[in-house]
């Protein structure tokens, strides 16, 4: 299947007030940073690459599925982190939670079983498999949710701040999963040039609008040159 993202001439409003305007875009580099001030349309951009914001002209394309007219189609091709984990975790216990993500699939209980056991390892999630998932900490919580979208193997993975409220470490441990282990195409929405820096492509965003493309160290370097 393709691995193309794409976007022709595409517009966002919200209530009237474009947020994203006439963006014309064809991505298939694996690790994709995308940077910008608060409110420039980082996050409209990344929503649409699962249907969770609707274009209201133009059309996108993610590995070839249409968003808007194949919902479940994107939605099992493209796994998406919020920046805050509460808002993905669903079940009372980690192995439940992660469990959770394998309904549909036509997997029997002890394929769920030896599936969700081995993503629990690799998360260094195993000893924490019965227990309350709100009562793990900030970081184990952002595991948890990387863990539970992984497990279902989809063939892009979205990160909107994913370290936005970690500490240093669990920021270090969470961007290595992204940026070093994962296999999957990666888009990660993000302030932090340590991250953007890492990825094979940077795309800047400022008032709706693309204003930048390229090596992630010179759009970055041109980002932090105007704020000064």
């Amino acid at each position: 299947m393709s691995t193309d993202l794409h976007f022709e001439n595409v517009s966002v409003e919200f209530a009237g007030r474009a947020v994203l305007r006439d963006l014309s875009l064809k991505l298939d580099e694996r690790r994709i940073a995308v940077i910008g001030s608060n409110g420039s349309g980082k996050s409209t951009f990344a929503r649409m690459l699962n249907g969770l914001v609707t274009p209201t002209r133009g059309e996108v394309r993610v590995h070839g599925i249409d968003p808007v007219r194949q919902p479940k189609q994107v939605r099992r091709r493209v796994g998406f982190v919020f920046s805050n984990p509460d808002a993905q975790i669903i079940m009372p216990t980690v192995a439940e939670d992660v469990a959770f993500s394998l309904r549909g699939q036509g997997l029997s209980r002890t394929e769920i079983q030896a599936r969700v056991t081995a993503a629990l390892d690799r998360f260094g999630l195993t000893e924490h498999a019965d227990a309350p998932a709100q009562t793990l900490s900030g970081g184990q919580k952002q595991l948890l949710a990387l863990c539970a979208v992984l497990i279902r193997e989809p063939g892009l993975v979205v990160a909107d701040e994913p370290t936005a409220y970690l500490d240093a470490a669990n920021s270090r441990r969470i961007a290595r999963f992204l940026l070093d282990e994962m296999p999957q195409q990666l888009v990660i929405v993000t302030h932090d040039p340590r991250l953007a820096v890492r990825c094979d492509v940077a795309l800047r965003f400022e008032e709706g609008v693309l204003v930048d493309r390229g090596d992630p160290a010179a759009v970055v370097a041109r980002y932090e040159e105007e704020q000064l």
